[in-house]
């Protein structure tokens, strides 16, 4: 029986709640402009994603997801677009494997759709055709992110 059960309290239930939304952080890069909109090739798309938890008081935490697209045609850059979208959160109630688990995949995914916003308004402003990220799958980036640590928690232990 928990301590608040034996004093007559229900136990804290968890709770999840978006405070605020926000771009902390966005750049637009087209090195090569003007000559690379008279450039014909391929595009080849690179995609670069981040993320850092910053606690900010108890059971408030700051996420920011970083987005990097790359865009190169042959050797040139045609642009590089880079957005920190970032969100405060308020997670309460939740043991530190599940509150790692909101802040890991949940939070990510919230954010993510605002993240592919700006991206895409930025290429097009930035005089290229439209660029659409698809989704991605926070909850497998996550759980890949738990299994190598766990590995990697491991591997001292059988070496030594």
């Amino acid at each position: 029986m928990s301590d608040n059960a034996a004093n007559g309290q229900a136990p804290a239930q968890a709770q999840l709640s978006v405070q605020k939304i926000y771009i902390k952080d966005s750049s637009f890069e087209a090195p090569a402009a003007p000559h690379i909109f008279q450039d014909q090739g391929q595009p080849q798309i690179q995609l670069q994603l981040g993320q850092q938890v910053n606690a900010l008081a108890p059971d408030v935490y700051e996420l920011v997801l970083s987005v990097t697209v790359t865009c190169k045609l042959a050797d040139k850059t045609a642009y590089l677009c880079e957005v920190q979208q970032a969100g405060i959160f308020g997670v309460a109630g939740f043991d530190d494997a599940n509150r790692d688990a909101v802040l890991g995949s949940y939070c990510p995914n919230v954010l993510f759709p605002y993240a592919r916003q700006a991206i895409s308004d930025m290429v097009q402003s930035g005089g290229f055709p439209p660029f659409f990220l698809q989704p991605i799958n926070f909850d497998a980036l996550y759980a890949e992110a738990m299994s190598r640590r766990n590995e990697g928690a491991e591997t001292p232990a059988l070496n030594a």
